[in-house]
């Protein structure tokens, strides 16, 4: 079981990126994938979930409304189009997948397996 994070990069405020995370070993449409990121010399926070079940989306409050989840299928990897970015959006982004075939954001997911992160940087 593996995940792939990808599509980091320096975009200026205002911009727009999207980071993909590709799983090797299970398929990402059975479980509930998660991004989450860590600043430098912060905590590492939850950012956005997709359940496998329904494919309802959450984000946290700091993103709603510009970040978005989605899953492509065919290539079983999830994207976070992320838009209107801010200086502050700048992290180190890390998926998550809770190996729980059928496993939903909504229940409290277990994010065992983690991709490595991709860098985020966001000029003012």
């Amino acid at each position: 079981v593996q995940l792939q994070a990808s599509g980091g990069g320096l975009v200026h405020a205002g911009g727009s990126l999207r980071l993909s995370c590709a799983g090797a070993g299970f398929t990402l449409d059975h479980r509930a994938i998660g991004w989450f990121r860590q600043a430098p010399g912060k905590e590492r926070i939850w950012v956005s979930c997709i359940s496998s079940t329904d494919g309802s989306t959450y984000y946290g409050d700091s993103v709603k409304g510009r970040f978005t989840i989605s899953r492509d299928s065919a290539k079983n990897t999830v994207h976070l189009q992320m838009n209107s970015l801010k200086p502050e959006d700048t992290a180190a982004y890390y998926c998550a997948a809770d190996p729980t075939f059928g496993s939903s954001c909504a229940t409290g997911p277990q994010f065992r397996s983690w991709g490595q992160g991709t860098l985020v940087t966001v000029s003012s």
